[in-house]
């Protein structure tokens, strides 16, 4: 099947890293890892037979180059290692904000297949949303990412920048929200420790609510009774709309960023 090349294991490469261990995914021994300091995730890759900062010739095996790297260094980043690659690799974008158009420019007409996939993926339970302008591109980047996370796949890529805004920062959004559960539980009379884990446990719970076939209006109602005590910080939380409005704001806020580097 051939090599698969991650450059760059910061937070989101070392996610995918974990979880392509983790599931088989990707053998170890297919795996060549590019990253300019050590990390704890790529010696472990190491350990079970990956390489890890071989000579620049051993990418001419590769089937998928994996793009880790910030955005704005994805460039300088991509220069020593285009004349090594070969034409039939696949260049996989996980970088928010950088076009198809413009990745495949940059590594001169190679099809190319954007995916913004949430850190969950360390664990095999990410979330990962899926465009290519081709669908060989596509199912490599289903093949790649199938394992760990659940795919979604989209049509245009414009929407990616919505994408990103829902389910690759998402996750921020329920910490941000389960952090300010905690505090209000401290506000109300809890021990910080006693808020945090209840808030952290809650949250566990609630995911795992979701994991069935109920629609989100269902779930909401079986907890909320009419009437009773769960109803009432509904009522107080979205009063005149608050809660829709700050969520709608963090989420346009969120795609205006993603288009402006994509600019």
């Amino acid at each position: 099947m051939g090599k698969v090349v991650l450059q760059g294991v910061g937070r989101l490469g070392s996610a995918i890293l974990e979880g392509w261990l983790k599931t088989g995914a990707v053998a170890p021994a297919d795996l060549i890892i590019l990253s300019p300091s050590e990390k704890p995730a790529a010696e472990q890759a190491r350990a079970m037979g990956a390489q890890v900062n071989p000579p620049l010739e051993a990418l001419a095996e590769a089937r998928a180059f994996v793009i880790g790297v910030k955005p704005a260094k994805w460039v300088e980043a991509s220069r020593s290692i285009l004349s090594h690659l070969n034409r039939n690799a696949v260049i996989v974008s996980v970088m928010a904000g950088v076009r198809g158009e413009t990745i495949s420019e940059g590594f001169v007409g190679r099809s190319v297949v954007r995916i913004m996939p949430t850190t969950g993926v360390a664990q095999a339970r990410g979330v990962a949303t899926i465009w290519a302008a081709d669908d060989a591109a596509r199912q490599v980047g289903q093949d790649l990412f199938g394992p760990i996370a659940e795919t979604v796949h989209l049509d245009e890529e414009d929407v990616l920048h919505a994408a990103t805004a829902v389910s690759g920062c998402g996750p921020a959004y329920f910490f941000d929200f389960t952090r300010a559960l905690a505090r209000a539980g401290v506000e109300a009379g809890l021990e910080p420790e006693a808020a945090e884990r209840l808030a952290r446990a809650t949250l566990r719970s609630a995911a795992a609510g979701v994991e069935g076939p109920d629609s989100l209006d269902a779930l909401i109602d079986r907890v909320a009774s009419p009437g009773g005590v769960t109803q009432a910080g509904l009522i107080a939380m979205n009063e005149n709309g608050a809660l829709n409005r700050v969520v709608q704001s963090a989420v346009d806020a969120a795609v205006a960023k993603s288009t402006e580097l994509s600019g």
